[in-house]
């Protein structure tokens, strides 16, 4: 790891890992349990990896019962990613942190458990996003936001996205707050 980035909001990490480059490519160790453990990260339980086409955005997610944290990596292409506060006692409930992450250049974004989580593709070539979460995923657990909600104050760099019908159809963070669940 090279360098560590912390945010206005509590919890939130962007980790740049150092890569070591030739006219051939570059290796980087995307993941050393003992350098997480210094981040005071956790144990993690399981690997997610998804692609997605240019123009897909997916969120913005949350898992209430098994709350998970995760750490994101993008591993091809470039996706602009976020991660909105939802717990109800913090001080930046309904604030979010936006980052670009590419494979290009390796870095890894932690996300505690209590966080909504999305992101969009950036540019004209499919992105391959990697994540490793602290809990077991649990479908009836997950909830979502409306990904463009004007409360939430999203710069989306995406202004017709191609989104899944869950997604399209996902309560206003006005609704998430009449039943929060962090």
């Amino acid at each position: 790891m090279s360098n560590v980035t912390t945010f206005p909001i509590s919890g939130l990490k962007l980790i740049q890992l150092k890569s070591f480059g030739d006219d051939r490519g570059f290796f980087v160790e995307r993941f050393r349990e003992d350098k997480m453990r210094e981040q005071g990260l956790p144990a993690f339980v399981q690997d997610n990896f998804s692609t997605s086409k240019p123009k897909v955005l997916r969120g913005l997610h949350y898992q209430f019962s098994q709350p998970q944290g995760k750490l994101v990596s993008c591993t091809r292409g470039t996706i602009f990613d976020v991660a909105v506060d939802l717990r109800r006692d913090s001080p930046t409930l309904g604030q979010h942190v936006s980052v670009v992450l590419s494979g290009a250049e390796p870095a890894l974004f932690w996300i505690p458990a209590g966080f909504a989580h999305g992101f969009c593709v950036m540019g004209h070539e499919d992105a391959d996003v990697s994540y490793k979460v602290d809990n077991y995923y649990n479908g009836p657990g997950e909830g979502s936001v409306l990904w463009n909600d004007s409360a939430l104050k999203i710069q989306w760099p995406v202004s017709d996205p191609l989104l899944s019908g869950k997604d399209a159809e996902a309560p206003s963070f006005a609704e998430y707050l009449k039943n929060p669940k962090f």
